[in-house]
């Protein structure tokens, strides 16, 4: 037998042997584990072999760090946020990912890229409405505060995160000035006060599928929601509406977390998930705009227009600043959790 084809053989074998029975992946649950199963996980594990286990968490790192710290890890590819990523791949809690798997960078929304992660979506947090129970759209967020032009209960994230950037734009700070102010305790202490004016009539949700019961039931008249559970509601036929002025923006990734024993086949299945073909269908079913710039032709300009990363209404929205809340995160985090148990 030549030299090449032993060569072939040995190679084949050591891939083989390389080659996991199946991975873990872990998203944020709800319509999104839903459309990732049919976007990627059956997809990739009937064109790899892999089999994909499909699980959920709601974003805590404590469990990855534990993981990692005990050498216990059993997830091989898990959906941050971008500030957990960073964070994450600053502690070590990620591995470096192997980039030349990935395709080339000008083929991504600028941030899509990182060491440790690869973008999979771009989600909005945005003001969401039901049609059928608000007599008058509102506008952004100036509305929102304005209890007596729209009386009822409204709904916040339960977080210091985006709720602090919006309570700024409902008293008037431009975009480019929120994190300018947030990291100062004038600027910290203006929006506190602000939220100050509709405290009484916040109903906080903490799981993304919260928004959508809350405007279906009406307990709450708008809400803060993630665009895509906005249009996976109106896919069923639910008359709820979305507010992009004034939404925020930011890139969800794929990372691995530290000790994976199955890192090559979690590469390739993030690889998988970032080709336009992919994320096309990503896309479609699940409303959120594609971090691939390719994906945009492969779609009805209909659906484009409803998109966050439509022109028209990416123009109205601010990015969210990661690295500010990598670094004020925490010590924001626990006022908020202050200021939300005092009852005066």
């Amino acid at each position: 037998m030549k030299k090449t084809a032993i060569a072939a053989l040995l190679i084949a074998a050591i891939s083989a042997n390389a080659m996991a029975d199946e991975i873990t992946v872990i998203s944020f649950g709800g319509a999104s584990k839903d459309v990732q199963t049919e976007a990627f996980y059956k997809p990739f594990a009937k064109a790899s072999g892999t089999k994909v286990i499909a699980g959920e968490y709601n974003g805590e790192m404590g469990r990855i760090k534990a993981m990692v710290d005990t050498k216990s890890v059993n997830w091989d590819v898990v959906q941050v946020e971008a500030p957990e990523l960073i964070r994450g791949c600053e502690e070590g809690l990620f591995e470096p990912l192997d980039q030349s798997k990935l395709g080339k960078p000008a083929d991504y929304v600028p941030g899509t890229l990182s060491e440790c992660g690869a973008g999979v979506l771009v989600w909005s947090m945005a003001i969401a409405y039901n049609g059928d129970k608000v007599s008058s759209a509102p506008t952004g967020w100036t509305d929102f505060w304005d209890t007596q032009k729209f009386p009822g209960k409204r709904s916040l994230r339960k977080g210091a995160k985006y709720t602090l950037e919006v309570a700024l734009m409902a008293d008037g700070v431009p975009y480019a000035d929120i994190y300018q102010q947030l990291s100062t305790k004038e600027g910290v202490d203006r929006a506190f006060r602000k939220l100050d004016e509709i405290k009484s009539d916040i109903q906080w949700w903490e799981a993304g599928a919260q928004p959508m019961q809350f405007l279906a039931s009406g307990d709450v008249i708008m809400s803060t929601a993630f665009n895509g559970r906005v249009f996976a509601a109106q896919e069923t036929g639910a008359n709820l509406k979305i507010v992009w002025n004034g939404s925020i923006y930011a890139i969800d990734s794929w990372a691995i977390p530290t000790g994976s024993k199955n890192k090559a086949a979690a590469e390739d299945f993030i690889a998988f998930t970032l080709k336009p073909e992919n994320q096309k269908i990503h896309t479609k079913e699940l409303g959120y705009g594609s971090v691939n710039l390719n994906t945009a032709g492969l779609l009805d300009p209909a659906l484009a227009a409803r998109l966050n990363t439509a022109p028209d209404n990416l123009s109205q929205a601010m990015p969210i600043n990661n690295e500010f809340w990598v670094n004020h995160g925490e010590e924001l985090e626990q006022r908020f959790n202050s200021w939300v148990a005092k009852t005066k």
